[in-house]
């Protein structure tokens, strides 16, 4: 067996001892009756992030998590795989899964390299997921390959601005500051970060994504920077709640392969 590449393999272990702190959560977004995105729970009548009528598509979830996103769309008609670097996090979506009533098929591996031919896929999503945790320059091109001529790519993660402005020690909360170049390292690597240490996620300005994009076949549909809801309270990850509704801390990209 290869092995992993480094962050793979320190993402592998974060997530697997954390998965248990995400089975409420997971459980929570199963039982919804519309899905709700981010951070923030925007709702799918916002967002518009899903087909509303998925039947007969086929769709990939990279880096499921509890798979509760495979599960919207499998009940939109989809015919659903989504893969999780997590076995921990499987064996919650398993499980949920048989408890719900809905057919999944669970992967066990990494959204880089996903072990299925070319062009199998009608739709891919990610939720965070392999949108953060994987390296964009590896699962971009993977999700190029996975999908038909045609295929759509629906991704949401932390928004640029979020990384630029996180201390360089990692600390909370995220300051209103500027504290990183915009033009840095694509990687983050949080394992020694003063508040909520973590693994290593990515990001990428606003024209490298576009460069990657084109480059790689993909053509932009839409854009969307997320902004916290007028009522929405708390601090999540660091960011509060009056700093996401001054400054987006997720976007969404949208994006078609050439066809």
């Amino acid at each position: 067996m290869a092995e992993l590449p480094e962050h793979v393999a320190v993402n592998r272990e974060y997530w697997d001892g954390m998965a248990h702190e995400w089975v409420e959560a997971g459980e929570r977004s199963w039982n919804q009756a519309e899905p709700a995105w981010g951070s923030w729970g925007i709702p799918e009548s916002e967002l518009h992030l899903l087909p509303d009528d998925m039947t007969g598509l086929q769709a990939i979830e990279l880096g499921c998590g509890t798979a509760y996103v495979s599960a919207w769309m499998a009940r939109r008609g989809a015919v659903v795989t989504g893969i999780d670097n997590s076995l921990e996090q499987l064996r919650t979506a398993e499980r949920l899964a048989q408890q719900h009533g809905v057919a999944l098929e669970l992967i066990h591996g990494n959204a880089e390299a996903v072990p299925k031919p070319d062009e199998s896929f009608d739709f891919a999503i990610s939720e965070y997921g392999a949108a953060i945790w994987a390296d964009p320059y590896r699962w971009i091109p993977e999700a190029h390959r996975l999908l038909r001529p045609g295929g759509t790519l629906v991704f949401l993660g932390t928004h640029h601005l979020v990384s630029v402005c996180s201390p360089l020690d990692g600390s909370f909360p995220i300051p209103r500051t500027l504290e990183r170049p915009y033009f840095g390292d694509h990687r983050l690597d949080w394992r020694d970060a003063a508040d909520d240490p973590g693994g290593i996620e990515f990001s990428l300005p606003f024209s490298a994504w576009i460069r990657l994009f084109r480059s790689t076949g993909f053509e932009v549909v839409d854009f969307a920077e997320i902004q916290a809801p007028a009522d929405a309270v708390g601090t999540k990850s660091g960011i509060t709640a009056d700093w996401a509704r001054d400054y987006p801390s997720e976007h969404v990209w949208t994006v078609r392969k050439a066809g």
